[in-house]
């Protein structure tokens, strides 16, 4: 003990003693620890940290399907359910003490306090059982959460609103509970506060204000409910495990239970059923801890932090390999020292601790200034992620375990640069000491802080290169031709009108919005529709008349819309054959379509589209829609991925179908979600003017955004955007890094070389040649690098190739990206010496014999 506190204020006197070096090596260290500490927080976030949640250990979901919006047919991987078969689960888990359903995916619901708002506001919604807090162990911060007795079909209408809600939207004020809430045109009265911290049962950017029993979805929902539907699954299941219960057996045996539903119980309609049989063996339900919530976005961003997390740990390592070098130089600098400890008795033990010592004294001093830029690139991540939509559930603050996790990077960090300094110092000869350092004695470091730099250029390389990839795929998506005009155009997203709006009356209402609208002072055109692009995908599977009954596996789907007349021209959707819509085409006219060029090769490959007829899921559907028109495809939905076929319908025409589920659907796409304005002026100005029009035309339609069309594609990219600007910022601390190794060693190398170059110059060597001389000698070890690092790069490539798009993992403009960055880097560092290098005095140089 006594030893290793002698080595501690020995470490801190030397650091002390040399302020420039020990800040070098301490920066070079936190840019490395704090990348990798950040990358790793948000992989516990997302990934590992449980919810805020009583005894999470016990919690176990029902299904680990990730599908949001599957509302029928086989899921294959189950992960949600029908509220008539959550029953079923209930009937047959006695295993679990409590069992609870909550919507898959929340919805936007118009709401506004009674008596003090006019206007309605879109706010974020979960319908959940009445147990939904009871079976997470969670309290009310004020007044009381929901119970089993609110979840009744003749209980009064009650809700829960979140902390950060009742904080942000009604500034904290007492009286929110009790007061009377007009929601989707019903009275519903706030009864509690749910506790700071709880956002809900899934981890997301958008997290639920309120919470609503299930029993009240068909108050809210009107004629569009789902509660009593066998077919439609919405709702996902988590259950708190009895103490001592197993639950190896409950995922068999509801997988048996489940696939008997699909055939007899789950109201398939009869031409579904021989598919549906044909299936079977493939639905199965799984068992899976819950402790950390539904991993939605583990699922959605797992690779892209996986990708970040190798990014940082290749930085950790180059920031390792240069602070080894400079490790390795002052060592060399101190080996007479060294010669002269050993010749006085010594052992080589004690100059190996002492060493590791200063390494561990100077990673922890990484590891303190690495939390402060953990928490900076933490939050720059969010903010390149989450900027759209402000993600209130992850907290960029170090946990216990990242602060272990950190430290531990530390403590390994110091014995991965430590190690060849510490060898180093046991390998030096007493006999140095009493002799001096001459010419005549051999560096025996050169060759471990030549492979150092080598290992920098490597990573370099590949750091470069894959940032370059990732830099290009970005290029690549955002300058796509998406089939649509993106300038000019402003988009509004809406929250639908309200459930007890009749189709006929919302037949009236949207001539009367679109009146509205074009009668906006700088308004060119505008169109109302289902969902605009880059926002939501409806699909449907496809009938087609006189071709064979397609199945659930045969690629026979397709996404549609519901559009306004003048919609195609407003996105500047070009008109490729036939006509669009016209106000002929109303509920009285035959029913039409437009479809796109995707939709015809998939569905018509050889015959001509015009006049052909086709449906929707059912083979007494497939006269349903005419075409009249094609148009050029566009992306609506997921621009990374080829066009989906996709058909549009006019927005004021209805199809009377003879199965009450399609009929269900057909009434459900009349409620719209987006408005599509072409103007010169800016979004912000034009804001004010379109919230007027909406409350004018109805108080009722609520605005959930306004933003350019251009704001939209650039959202939809915002993970690839975080992934490609930190592997660049990361690929540039990596060659600055090599960099400044690279300048090192090059230096270093004159200094020894001095006299070796006063003999060349006094022989008549000029400038030119010494230069030459030391840039052939770095451009060695950068070679050899680019030679290790160029086949690494084509195999990261391939690696993060599902992360690429039009982007080969052997990219040759990354490729050359990299290389010429590095060269350049390389040049600039080598050059300095060098040039110092050709203007040594000849006779100094000999002079320093």
């Amino acid at each position: 003990m006594q030893n290793l506190l002698a080595d501690i204020r020995y470490a801190a006197r030397q650091f002390r003693l040399s302020p420039i070096f020990s800040l070098t090596a301490i920066l070079t260290l936190a840019l490395g620890i704090g990348g990798t500490t950040a990358i790793f927080s948000l992989i516990h976030t997302i990934m590992v940290r449980s919810l805020p949640v009583a005894n999470p250990a016990s919690l176990y979901r029902v299904g680990d399907g990730t599908d949001c919006c599957v509302e029928g047919g086989p899921q294959d991987r189950w992960g949600m359910f029908s509220y008539p078969f959550f029953k079923v689960i209930q009937a047959n888990t006695p295993e679990f003490e409590e069992l609870t359903a909550f919507q898959a995916s929340g919805n936007q619901m118009s709401v506004r306090r009674q008596d003090t708002e006019q206007l309605a506001r879109a706010v974020r919604s979960e319908f959940v059982t009445g147990n939904y807090f009871d079976t997470f162990g969670i309290r009310a911060f004020a007044g009381r959460v929901l119970s089993p007795i609110d979840d009744r079909a003749a209980a009064s209408p009650v809700a829960v609103i979140s902390y950060h809600a009742w904080k942000a939207l009604y500034a904290s004020d007492p009286s929110v509970i009790g007061s009377t809430f007009i929601i989707e045109d019903h009275p519903v009265t706030v009864i509690g506060i749910a506790p700071p911290g709880f956002y809900g049962e899934t981890l997301r950017s958008d997290p639920p204000d309120l919470w609503l029993p299930l029993q009240q979805e068909p108050l809210i929902n009107g004629q569009n409910s789902l509660l009593h539907q066998s077919i439609s699954a919405w709702l996902r299941v988590i259950g708190r495990v009895r103490p001592g219960a197993s639950v190896t057996a409950i995922g068999p045996r509801l997988t048996a239970i489940l696939r008997t539903w699909l055939r007899n119980d789950a109201g398939f309609p009869a031409a579904w059923i021989p598919e549906i049989v044909r299936l079977l063996p493939r639905q199965n339900i799984a068992i899976v801890p819950a402790g950390s919530g539904v991993a939605a976005m583990k699922e959605d961003y797992g690779r892209s932090l996986e990708i970040l997390f190798g990014v940082c740990g290749l930085v950790l390592l180059i920031a390792c390999a240069n602070v080894a070098n400079l490790m390795l130089a002052r060592a060399m600098a101190r080996r007479s020292q060294t010669s002269l400890r050993i010749a006085m008795g010594a052992s080589r033990a004690r100059l190996v601790t002492q060493s590791l010592t200063e390494s561990v004294f100077l990673s922890i001093a990484g590891f303190a200034v690495g939390l402060i830029v953990a928490d900076f690139v933490g939050r720059l991540l969010l903010n390149l992620v989450f900027h759209s939509d402000h993600l209130i559930a992850l907290d960029t603050t170090p946990s216990l375990p990242v602060l272990a996790f950190a430290f531990g990077v530390s403590l390994i960090t110091a014995m991965l640069f430590g190690a060849a300094p510490a060898w180093f110092a046991t390998r030096t000869d007493p006999i140095e000491a009493l002799r001096g350092v001459n010419r005549s004695t051999r560096d025996s470091s050169s060759f471990s802080r030549q492979a150092l730099l080598v290992l920098q250029a490597t990573i370099s390389v590949v750091l470069v290169a894959g940032a370059a990839m990732l830099t290009r795929s970005l290029y690549n998506l955002e300058g796509q031709n998406f089939g649509f005009e993106v300038s000019h155009r402003i988009e509004v997203n809406l929250n639908s009108p309200p459930a007890t709006y009749s189709v006929d009356r919302l037949n009236a209402l949207y001539p009367n919005l679109e009146r509205h609208l074009r009668a906006i002072p700088g308004v060119e055109n505008e169109g109302l529709a289902m969902y605009n692009p880059l926002i939501d995908n409806w699909g449907e599977q496809i009938v087609v008349e006189g071709h064979p009954k397609p199945t659930f596996t045969d690629n026979s789907n397709s996404s549609w819309d519901r559009v306004s007349t003048d919609y195609f021209k407003t996105l500047g959707q070009t008109l490729l054959r036939g006509r669009t819509f016209n106000e002929a085409d109303n509920s009285s006219s035959t029913p039409v379509a437009v479809v796109n060029e995707t939709f015809v090769h998939r569905f018509f490959p050889h015959e001509d589209p015009m006049g052909k007829r086709f449906g929707m899921d059912l083979p007494e559907n497939a006269r349903t829609f005419q075409i009249v028109g094609v148009v050029r495809d566009a992306k609506y939905t997921e621009p990374q991925n080829p066009t989906r076929p996709m058909f549009f319908v006019p927005l004021l025409q209805s199809v009377r179908y003879a199965n009450p589920l399609m009929d269900k659907l057909e009434n459900r796409s009349h409620y719209i979600g987006g408005v599509l304005i072409e103007s010169r002026l800016n979004a912000g100005v034009l804001e004010p003017m379109i919230k007027k029009a909406m409350a004018d035309t109805d108080p009722n339609l609520t605005i959930i955004n306004v933003r350019t069309l251009q704001q939209e594609v650039n959202l939809d990219f915002d993970q690839q955007r975080a992934v490609a600007g930190l592997a660049a910022l990361f690929g540039g601390i990596a060659l600055l890094l090599a960099a400044v190794g690279l300048y090192g060693v090059t230096a270093y190398a004159v200094a020894q070389r001095t006299s070796e170059i006063g003999v060349r110059m006094a022989l008549g060597a000029d400038r030119t040649t010494v230069i030459r001389l030391v840039l052939n000698s770095a451009f060695r070890k950068v070679a050899l690098g680019l030679a290790l690092g160029i086949p690494l790069a084509i195999g990261a490539g391939r690696l993060i190739s599902s992360q690429l798009y039009q982007v080969a993992g052997w990219d040759p403009v990354a490729l050359a990206t990299a290389i010429g960055s590095l060269g350049f880097a390389a040049f600039l560092a080598a050059l300095i010496p060098a040039a110092r290098a050709s203007s040594i005095d000849p006779m100094k140089a000999l002079r320093t014999e």
